[in-house]
């Protein structure tokens, strides 16, 4: 009976091994022309961190007339620690950017969301790669950017999307973004920095369908510390998925510019 039973014990133990060498096996995705991961298709954020990265519960919107319409979702962080971390007075400025970020957000005035919010806003972003560029063009304000996967070249002139160098470590595709405004916000939570900001992204493959995705941030104008995110990106795998055209310009004109319209005379 116990020889019996060793033997049983033994089978389980050598059919258990395949599926654990599945469940630890690296994901390795699909080759490029170059042989680096193909990253290309249509992906999207589902997470709330465009509403805020940190922790955050459901609250009203600007208007009470818009009942839910306008609500804040709740949502689970996505800095790794939990807390970004502000200097001081840098504090005081994304507590008064909070309170006044229904009409402070770049978001409402429709500029171009920055680096790294073009990824995490609600709407899809498209990635179409070649050994020389790999190309981001994003569905918000027809957003683009051209990442440089030759020799690194330096920001002439800072810009809303930065300058953007590329290069690949293994599974993984490194975007090292400088030359960025001060004018972005990384939230409508009134999140926000300086002209000194330095970030670089990771993008990995981990399946079919998923990109992982993390930033790492650093403005010593603004922060103690370099700090992190991490959060997962989905492919959009409906038949025919491609960006539609989202020019919202027209929708903030008379917000930025009707006090400049010529009274009408009576």
């Amino acid at each position: 009976m116990y020889g019996a039973n060793r033997f049983a014990l033994t089978v389980s133990l050598l059919a258990a091994i395949p599926l654990c060498a599945q469940r630890t096996a690296v994901y390795k995705a699909p080759r490029a022309v170059d042989g680096h991961p193909d990253l290309s298709g249509v992906w999207q954020s589902l997470g709330t961190a465009n509403w805020d990265l940190q922790d955050h519960p459901s609250q009203a919107g600007p208007y009470f007339q818009m009942g839910a319409l306008g609500a804040v979702p709740a949502g689970r962080g996505v800095v790794e620690g939990g807390e970004i971390p502000y200097k001081p007075a840098a504090l005081e400025q994304k507590k008064a950017n909070f309170a006044n970020r229904w009409k402070l957000d770049p978001e409402v005035k429709c500029y171009m969301p920055g680096i790294p919010r073009a990824t995490y806003m609600p709407f899809p972003f498209q990635i179409v790669q070649s050994p020389r560029v790999i190309l981001m063009s994003y569905e918000y304000a027809s957003t683009n950017r051209v990442i440089n996967m030759e020799k690194p070249v330096e920001a002439s002139v800072d810009t809303w999307m930065g300058t953007a160098n590329g290069h690949w470590e293994g599974e993984t595709l490194v975007v090292d973004n400088t030359g960025l405004n001060d004018l972005s916000w990384f939230d409508r939570a009134g999140d926000f920095h300086s002209d000194a900001l330095h970030v670089v992204e990771r993008f990995t493959r981990v399946g079919a369908d998923h990109i992982n995705y993390e930033a790492t941030v650093e403005d010593p104008q603004v922060f103690a510390r370099p700090w992190k995110i991490n959060l997962p990106l989905y492919r959009r795998v409906e038949k025919n998925a491609q960006l539609a055209e989202f020019k919202c310009v027209e929708f903030a004109e008379e917000l930025l510019y009707g006090d400049l319209r010529k009274k009408t005379a009576k």
